[in-house]
């Protein structure tokens, strides 16, 4: 796994900056849909929780109750979400949508899991410009832990690669798999602590939300970006572990059901 990232690695970078261009070219908006999406689901999830619902964040890491708060923190969990599942999403379709690169010998079919992610990975990085400049104008100040954020998002990003090699594999064989992953990833986004602290759950329901991956990503990545507190040590580490297995089994899937692909499609 590790030789043919690094053996493909200057492919991969150009294949992720086709797949970027590719997504706007035409578009009189162009890279700029980037900024507007997030900012447009932003002010209307906000604008639902935070007005017509009353929420308002509990635990100790807001600094206030305000809106703008509770915006930053719903934003930072959104971003992480959207990450994953746009991930999930496009992973179905990554072999039967490039049947010209599967069924040339020569060409690296498993580059295409980590293209998918870093170009998922860029749009994040988009969004957290935007979360930081936020972060800057209304408070003023951006914590220096914010320099941990990528410490925390890197097993985020193993976990997304393996899941993309499995969900890539599967699709090709199973079509109806793009028909879950939507489902899927509109759970996780209800099942994750993206719009509610998980203080705000009953006690003997909190142990179970850490069972989803995504949980300890989103606490970490509020604590460093917005409340000022390096990443708790015990879930990032259990979160490195399971982001390397699943990595590690993804690409072992992803190489043991390989040599179907071309009869299938």
């Amino acid at each position: 796994m590790l030789i043919s990232a690094i053996k493909n690695r200057q492919l991969i970078m150009q294949l992720t900056k086709r797949e970027i261009s590719s997504r706007y070219r035409g578009s009189v908006g162009g890279v700029a849909w980037s900024f507007i999406t997030p900012l447009l689901l932003l002010a209307i999830y906000t604008f639902v929780f935070s007005t017509v619902f009353n929420a308002r964040w509990g635990g100790t890491g807001a600094a206030t109750g305000s809106k703008v708060d509770f915006a930053l923190i719903l934003f930072t969990g959104l971003i992480i979400h959207a990450f994953c599942a746009e991930c999930i999403n496009s992973a179905p379709k990554l072999i039967t949508g490039n049947v010209n690169f599967v069924k040339k010998v020569v060409f690296p079919i498993e580059t295409l899991a980590p293209t998918s992610v870093l170009n998922a990975l860029f749009h994040l990085c988009v969004s957290l410009s935007v979360l930081l400049a936020a972060q800057l104008v209304f408070n003023h100040s951006i914590p220096l832990t914010a320099l941990f954020f990528p410490i925390v998002l890197i097993p985020l990003i193993l976990m997304v690669i393996g899941l993309s090699w499995i969900l890539s594999a599967l699709g090709a064989y199973i079509r109806d798999i793009g028909q879950v992953t939507g489902m899927a990833a509109t759970a996780l986004l209800f099942l994750s602590p993206v719009f509610y602290p998980i203080s705000a759950l009953p006690e003997e329901y909190r142990g179970w939300l850490y069972i989803n991956p995504l949980t300890a990503i989103i606490e970490n990545g509020r604590a460093t970006l917005l409340f000022g507190q390096i990443p708790d040590m015990h879930t990032l580490g259990t979160s490195y572990i399971v982001g390397i297995v699943i990595c590690c089994l993804g690409f072992a899937f992803f190489q043991k059901t390989r040599a179907g692909f071309a009869d299938v499609l």
